[in-house]
């Protein structure tokens, strides 16, 4: 499995690249530019919507300010757009501060607040020419969600009582999530369970196939619309396997430098109004409204005078 994740984060990675040189663009991306004499900003998103959601923010709102600007969106897991950036084949992306730390810092300690992690997470960056700008309000936290009768059935309230069910659990999850640390790595070292099945799907069949039955258990991220009602039990985990979700956008410090102050004012003016009621609210009208991503940011920047 490993070695297949990497021969498919080098294949993103080479149309990624080929695109952010010019010619015929191979990657999936979307592409607006907005005059400026300034050299363009390349901001990339990951593959599902909140991610879609948040590129859009970005660009649109330093478009807005003048700045030339290509997004690139559907580049992959963090795995994948993180090397991107470090190969400069980006120069920001948004990413979810606990995932950083696990997933590419390698930190397996879990920070003691959200502010630490954030601090931890960008001394890490900026080892190596790159910095964290503002966090948002909003935490979109990786989380495991059951059906009430499961729970009901299983006694089961917190990840660890995953340990009373009898046979195999299988969990519904991004593909990732089967070599992560925060995922089935971390539910083993952390919790000690050994009953787990990682079945691989997009995004979007997680919520179906836990309804369905086809998967016992659904990886979910906090900020989801299917979330804020009763129809799902998230677990608790009370030993913090998931740590802090915190939105901060990785920014080149030679990027940052090129721009001046303005830059990062801009993202941060958008970061700052990111709650988890403004971000589950554009996450529904995406998801349960049929919107586009790109009209759903438009109009919170307009609603805000960013955009």
């Amino acid at each position: 499995m490993n070695r297949v994740l990497t021969l498919l984060a080098a294949v993103v990675l080479a149309l990624l690249l080929g695109a952010c040189g010019g010619g015929d663009d191979g990657a999936s991306t979307t592409e607006r530019v907005a005059p400026s004499d300034g050299p363009r900003i390349l901001i990339g998103a990951k593959n599902f919507t909140e991610q879609l959601i948040l590129g859009e923010l970005y660009s649109r709102a330093l478009e807005a300010k003048g700045f030339d600007v290509v997004l690139k969106t559907d580049i992959g897991s963090t795995e994948i757009i993180h090397r991107a950036l470090r190969r400069q084949a980006l120069d920001m992306y948004p990413e979810y501060v606990g995932v950083l730390l696990s997933e590419v810092a390698k930190e397996r300690s879990r920070p003691r607040s959200p502010a630490a992690a954030y601090e931890l997470a960008k001394a890490f960056e900026e080892q190596s020419g790159f910095t964290l700008l503002a966090q948002t309000p909003f935490s979109d936290s990786n989380a495991l969600a059951v059906l009430p009768r499961f729970a009901d059935r299983h006694d089961v309230r917190t990840i660890a009582d995953l340990r009373r069910v009898k046979g195999t659990v299988k969990i519904g999850a991004l593909p990732e999530f089967r070599t992560r640390f925060e995922g089935l790595d971390g539910l083993e070292e952390i919790y000690g369970l050994r009953n787990l099945r990682v079945v691989a799907m997009r995004s979007q069949q997680r919520y179906s196939a836990l309804d369905s039955g086809r998967v016992d258990v659904a990886s979910v991220f906090t900020t989801e619309v299917q979330l804020s009602g009763s129809k799902y039990v998230v677990l608790a985990d009370p030993r913090g396997l998931f740590a802090s979700g915190h939105v901060a956008p990785i920014v080149r410090e030679d990027v940052l430098e090129a721009h001046g102050p303005r830059l990062a004012a801009s993202i941060d003016a958008v970061s700052k109004l990111l709650t988890t009621a403004a971000m589950r609210e554009m996450n529904a009208a995406v998801d349960v409204r049929g919107r586009e991503p790109a009209d759903v940011a438009a109009q919170f920047l307009r609603r805000h005078k960013l955009g």
